[in-house]
């Protein structure tokens, strides 16, 4: 979807260039096409090819109500983690039976707005929310889908602040015996929710399927006690997401199939041996559906450069839009939008205009000599950064735009200061006379 024509850089047929000029900088634009691919690829390549499959998209890695309707008219599910994110949802009219709901502290508001909504599944996290939910079901006369998200043992290669599958997590139920079994067992019992399976997620960006079918092994074992000692059946299993995208030269995007067909042999060949029906079957992804489905536009102003050291190059946003490379250390590539047919011919550090000296959004990046006013485009970056985005030193949101086919339209409106201090306040004490 990317592409150069006549020195400028295209995205999804549109001119970065004019882009920047009709809704400023900083500026988040998505390639609708590119979206739409990846959940085709989904969908050809896991729910054709397993009766009862779902994808549901992870709307923590970029949501708002624009993104919710793509999602619904690709015909795919959602995983949300929180009351803001179902609200959402809701506003856009996606169909609340096909929601499935995350997270490690649901709030007893949450799951009330959930449950009263019917969605289409809860993911238990933990011992105390079956009884949260049960008490809640019981006052309103319901009767949940759950499945109990399980940590699997498993240390996923990535940064430590996105594995989330090992045993020391704050996610999930240790699949220890005195844990575990009761858990499931309570489930079995309550008639208040149905059980259906298992969900486990064992990190975010990751390149390798071993620790997935180390899981998958984990979740199989799970399966057979349960319908060993409780005569039950496990319905469905959610895989989780976490599949990595390339940010750098250095990384290379894999097909979802080298992820999802190993798992998918192992279980069948596991329910296939104990004469199980087959369960169904679902993945979460987020970040490998719009991470590289985006970039970010930038306007470059101050350029400094200390001799025999280092040129800092920067930019009109900075870590209030992109936090990953303070977070984790993210590494990204970008271009000159306006230059995108020139050589690189230095290496700068691109940095943003917050007040701290880890706001570097790429460290040696190689660019043409870069000017005042000329425009960085960093790649893939649909992926937590205006989910991710704040209001530190008092910078607005930047607005969000999708394009497809030479068209643009406005997702998110570029966040005003007097929308960005609307909650505030001066309490009576200190207005004076």
């Amino acid at each position: 979807m990317i592409e150069t024509r006549n020195g400028t850089l295209f995205l999804d047929g549109c001119d970065t260039t004019k882009l920047a000029q009709k809704y400023g900088t900083p500026l988040y634009i998505y390639s609708q096409t590119a979206i739409e691919e990846r959940f085709a690829e989904l969908r050809r390549d896991f729910v054709e090819r397993w009766p009862g499959a779902r994808v549901a998209y992870a709307a923590k890695s970029f949501f708002c109500l624009g993104m919710a309707r793509l999602v619904a008219e690709a015909g795919m599910c959602l995983d949300v983690v929180s009351g803001g994110e179902l609200r959402t949802a809701l506003a856009a009219g996606f169909p609340a039976e096909r929601i499935e709901f995350n997270g490690n502290n649901k709030l007893p508001g949450e799951l009330e707005l959930a449950i009263e909504n019917s969605v289409g599944r809860m993911i238990i996290d933990g011992a105390h929310e079956l009884e949260d939910i049960e008490s809640i079901c019981r006052a309103k006369g319901k009767r949940m889908k759950v499945l109990y998200r399980v940590t699997p043992g498993v240390k996923a290669d990535s940064h430590d602040y996105i594995v989330t599958g090992k045993k020391d997590s704050k996610f999930g139920f240790p699949l220890d015996e005195d844990v575990i079994y009761p858990a499931v067992e309570a489930a079995i019992r309550s008639p208040y929710v149905d059980f259906l399976g298992f969900h486990f997620h064992i990190g975010s960006q990751l390149f390798k399927n071993e620790p997935y079918l180390q899981a998958t092994d984990a979740i199989l074992e799970l399966v057979r006690h349960v319908k060993a000692c409780y005569g039950v059946e496990v319905r469905e299993l959610n895989l989780g997401g976490g599949f990595g995208i390339a940010y750098n030269d250095e990384e290379e995007r894999k097909p979802y199939r080298y992820y999802l067909d190993p798992m998918m042999e192992r279980i069948a060949a596991c329910f296939d041996e104990m004469g199980l029906l087959r369960p169904a079957l679902v993945v979460e992804p987020g970040r490998s559906i719009a991470g590289d489905a985006a970039i970010t536009l930038y306007t470059i102003g101050s350029i400094k450069e200390i001799k025999g050291l280092r040129k800092y190059v920067s930019v009109d946003g900075g870590m209030t839009d992109n936090i990953r490379p303070a977070l984790y250390q993210a590494v990204y590539r970008g271009v000159l939008a306006n230059k995108a047919s020139q050589p690189a011919e230095e290496i700068v550090t691109v940095c943003g205009k917050c007040c701290e000296s880890g706001d570097i959004i790429i460290k040696d990046a190689k660019l043409p000599k870069a000017e005042r006013g000329d425009l960085l485009a960093v790649f893939s970056t649909g992926a937590y950064g205006y989910t991710m985005a704040s209001n530190y030193n008092s910078i607005p949101v930047p607005a969000v735009v999708l394009v497809r086919n030479g068209r643009d339209e406005c997702l998110v409106q570029r966040q005003t200061w007097e929308q960005m201090t609307a909650c505030q306040r001066i309490p009576d004490s200190l207005k004076g006379e």
